[in-house]
């Protein structure tokens, strides 16, 4: 059984009845294996991006703020990032 789980996500975003708007996309990753390159490859390209790394460099915050079309556009991406392995969304 495939429960969604973005679904508290999805619910909220189905709310704003004006698109598109801005978005703050946040994950946290690991500073290796190319995760973060993985990751800002998912992003839009429109996006402004924000990097900062723990004090020992092991992980990244990436933050990005991005015009959206929908909400599946929203979820598509995020759901894209979350099957990265040692990824936080936040």
């Amino acid at each position: 059984m495939n429960i969604d789980k973005f679904r508290n996500l999805r619910y909220r975003l189905m709310e704003n009845r004006s698109w598109p708007i801005k978005y703050m996309f946040k994950f946290i990753s690991p500073n290796r294996d190319g995760k973060v390159d993985k990751i800002k490859a998912l992003l839009p390209e429109n996006g402004i991006m924000t990097f900062k790394h723990t004090s020992n460099l092991k992980h990244v915050s990436i933050t990005c703020i991005a015009l959206m079309d929908s909400a599946d556009q929203i979820i598509e991406i995020t759901e894209k990032v979350d099957k990265i392995e040692g990824v936080i969304v936040l």
